[in-house]
């Protein structure tokens, strides 16, 4: 089933900011996976021990049905994480076929960050920035 969330990168572990999400909304974490649960990948830069415990996935509800999703960016990987560019809008459709026609869409005039592709993960993801400066990601669970 397609769903729509907003995903959030902080320059830190996200713990304190997505326990305090939690206090205001309530519920609990429905996934929580740490940078030191990743695989090594080729061209993404070592993550520094200190930072291996950051939150890399995270996901709690805040009403109805939207989730909230977020990461602690490590060092390595956020030179250029500001406020105002760490909010995403991560659309989940259900073909891989219509995440293709949507990205290739948005894509138009814009950025492509990483372009769509199968994951560690055993989903079908890409990240862009479309031409007006709004950031997205796709993801495609396994189908």
């Amino acid at each position: 089933m397609s769903r729509v969330s907003t995903s959030i990168n902080f320059p830190s572990g996200a713990g304190e900011a997505f326990n305090f999400y939690k206090s205001v909304f309530g519920g609990g974490f429905s996934s929580v996976r740490r940078w030191s649960e990743l695989p090594e990948m080729p061209g993404r830069p070592p993550v520094k021990e200190e930072e291996k415990n950051y939150i890399v996935h995270i996901e709690p509800p805040i009403m109805d049905d939207h989730i909230i999703m977020g990461s602690g960016i490590p060092e390595s990987m956020r030179s250029d994480l500001v406020v105002g560019n760490n909010v995403q809008i991560m659309l989940e459709p259900d073909t891989r076929e219509e995440a293709d026609r949507i990205f290739a869409a948005l894509a138009d005039g814009g950025n492509v960050q990483m372009p769509m592709a199968g994951m560690f993960w055993g989903g079908y993801y890409g990240a862009l920035t479309d031409k007006y400066g709004i950031h997205w990601m796709l993801n495609v669970s396994q189908e």
